[in-house]
This record gives structure tokens, C-alpha cells and sequence, in this order.
């Protein structure tokens, strides 16, 4: 409580043009990488003098350790208090739960944080007679762009090979410099040291490995899937039940959302943060450590996410012509309950996957 935090300045300083007097920070001015220190030195003495300042591009800043008690509380407050999405957002999100649950009542702490007032209390509806559907969702990271980025080959032949070349000449030419000068990494060694993206048919085996049913309803986070419906298939085969936000609203409800991808991320968030079980495929991904981090904070460890390790499956899965059901299912439980167990947080790492609010 150390800090008011208002959702409007007052109108003296609304009327300023922060560029003008100083106040406009940019990357040019302070980097994301800054530390607290920094800011002390360099943004603290332009908020005493003008009274404002504002920061044109937030996104990390001050989220990675080494950062202090106090200033992790006073995230913890902004992300998990402060911050609220708009209410179309909410609206449109509470319509999603509520068609994916097929249930009209709020059934956690996280429902009534995300959708305010747009999660009925009411013990009677259309939608009230039975209990809320349980589901998982799955955030699935495998478009074209970081499946050409990670240089990993996916078992599509040479074909595969020249359209993820073409994309990385085209896309990234600083990769493809760097690659030039540097000692190449094979396909099999990126693998092995897992630095591959997840497919979905890895996803389905890690899902079946944990004792998830076909009968399992999956909800379907993510941007459009490298290699389209073939990609696909080993995941819906296996687990018909899968559902996305395009399936559950209709085109005039997702309309105002259409342009604006960081506003479609934002319904995935609402499905993602208040599934019975969030699953993610890459833990690098920001939508995922922010859910991660939504989960634990209002989740009260009763709010599980299962992270894969790459590394450790990339192992497993190395020994597919020898290892048994069995064997497999054990070594994939085993992975995903070590991944589980409270542990410090690593130096450097963010925040925001595993806030310490409370410390």
C-alpha cells in the first residue's frame, strides 16, 4: 500500500505534452534490461521535476531478478490488483468460460478476478442444473516463425527443410548472418538439448503420458499451427474434444476483437488462467508466464500447470523404440511432477512466472 495507483492522472498533468517537458521515456533512454538503480539515477529525478513520466513501451521492464522485496510486491499489486482488463474484454471472456464450462456460475477466486461483475452469483439457470465442465488448456507454440528461428528439423523431409530456409532468409537475416560466422549446431544436438519446440504430437503423447483421457475436453490457445491440419492430426485423433475461442463464438462476437491480436490474446488468457489444468509447450512464451503466474498467485495450489521439459522429453522420446507404455507414462509423470515442486527462483529469471508477493 505504499503506492496509490489511479486510472487517471489529475488534470494538471493530463494537460502536459510529456515529450515536450522530458518526460517521455523510450528505449533510447533507459533500457529494458535497466535495474532498479538505474532508475533511481536516471527517472527519479525527471518525476521530482515534472511530476509525470511516461514509459512508451513497458513490456519486461523490471522483470527479472535481481529486484527487490518491495518492488516485487509493488508489481505484484499492479499485475494482480491494479491491472484489469476492459470490460469488453471481460464480457466477451465470461461468454467463452461460460459456453466452455456449459455453466453459468463462477466456480473460483480466478473467475471473479478475471470477469468482475460479468461472472454471475446466481444459483439458478438455463446453464445451472449440472456441474461445470471440466477442461485443460493447452497453449500450443508452433508458428512458422519460431519453428523456423529454433534451425530444428520436424520430420518433413527436405521440403520442410527449404520452406523453413526460405522463411529464415526472408525473416531473419541477422540469424542467418550470424549463422555464416558460427560453428553449426546439428538438428539432433538442438534436440537433445532441448531447444526444439514441442509439436502437437509431442503435446498429445505428454497429455496421454499424464493419464489424460480421449474423452478429455482441450481448449486450444494459440496462434495459427506450422503445417495446418496434418500437423495437427496426431493431437485430434487423439483428443477429439478440442475446442477454441473461433468454435465457441460467433464471428459478429469475435468482430470487435479481430484486428487486434494483443485483444484475442487476451480471451485465450481468461480460458488459459481459469482451466482446471493449464498445459504449455513452451515456457519462454509470455502469455504462458504470465498465466503461470496469474495461476499461482490466485490459484491457492489448487490451480496446476504442467511445463515440460524439452530436454528431459527430448530424452524420453529418444528411446520410443524400446521403452513400453508403461515406462513412458512413468517417466512423463515423473517430469511434469519435477517440474512442480517449489524451488528458489533462478538468478535472472522472471518474475512473472513465479511471483513472490508474499516474501
Amino acid at each position: 500500500d505504499e503506492v496509490n495507483i489511479v486510472r487517471d492522472l489529475p488534470p494538471h498533468l493530463k494537460s502536459l505534452d510529456f515529450k515536450e517537458i522530458g518526460s517521455l521515456i523510450t528505449d533510447a533512454d533507459i533500457s529494458k534490461e535497466a535495474t532498479p538503480v538505474e532508475y533511481i539515477k536516471k527517472i527519479l529525478p525527471l518525476l521530482l521535476k515534472n511530476g509525470v513520466v511516461h514509459f512508451l513501451g513497458y513490456g519486461n521492464r523490471l522483470g527479472f531478478d535481481p529486484l527487490p522485496s518491495e518492488l516485487q510486491r509493488l508489481r505484484c499489486k499492479c499485475n494482480y490488483h491494479a491491472l484489469k482488463f476492459v470490460p469488453k474484454i471481460q464480457e466477451t471472456g465470461s461468454l467463452l468460460i461460460r459456453r466452455i464450462r456449459k455453466y453459468d456460475g463462477p466456480r473460483n477466486k480466478l473467475d471473479k478476478e478475471l470477469l468482475g461483475n460479468f461472472i454471475t452469483d446466481r444459483l439458478n439457470g438455463p446453464l445451472m442444473d449440472s456441474e461445470p465442465l471440466k477442461y485443460i488448456a493447452l497453449h500450443m507454440r508452433f508458428e512458422i516463425d519460431m519453428v523456423a528461428y529454433s534451425l530444428c528439423e520436424f520430420g518433413g523431409g527436405q521440403v520442410e527443410n527449404a520452406e523453413l530456409q526460405a522463411y529464415r532468409e526472408i525473416h531473419f537475416p541477422l540469424l542467418m548472418q550470424r549463422l555464416k560466422t558460427s560453428k553449426p549446431v546439428s538438428a539432433e544436438e538442438l534436440r537433445r538439448s532441448g531447444r526444439c519446440p514441442l509439436t502437437p504430437e509431442e503435446a498429445a503423447l505428454v497429455l496421454a503420458g499424464l493419464g489424460f483421457t480421449s474423452e478429455t475436453y482441450v481448449y486450444l490457445a494459440g496462434s495459427q499451427i506450422y503445417g495446418g491440419k496434418s500437423r495437427m492430426q496426431p493431437l485430434t485423433n487423439l483428443y477429439p474434444h478440442i475446442i477454441t475461442k473461433e468454435g465457441l463464438l460467433s464471428p459478429s462476437e469475435l468482430a470487435p476483437f479481430k484486428n487486434f491480436s494483443s485483444q484475442l490474446a487476451a480471451l485465450d488468457f481468461i480460458a488459459c488462467a481459469t482451466a482446471d489444468v493449464f498445459a504449455i509447450t513452451d515456457s519462454g512464451s509470455q502469455l504462458s508466464s504470465l498465466v503461470s503466474g496469474f495461476r499461482t498467485y490466485y490459484g491457492g495450489g489448487h490451480a496446476p500447470t504442467l511445463r515440460p521439459s524439452k530436454k528431459r522429453l527430448a530424452e524420453i522420446l529418444a528411446k520410443n523404440h524400446t521403452i513400453n507404455w508403461k515406462d513412458f507414462e512413468g517417466r512423463v509423470t515423473k517430469m511434469i511432477t519435477g517440474a512442480q515442486s517449489v524451488r528458489l527462483r533462478g538468478w535472472g529469471r522472471s518474475i512473472y512466472r513465479q511471483p513472490r508477493c508474499l516474501e
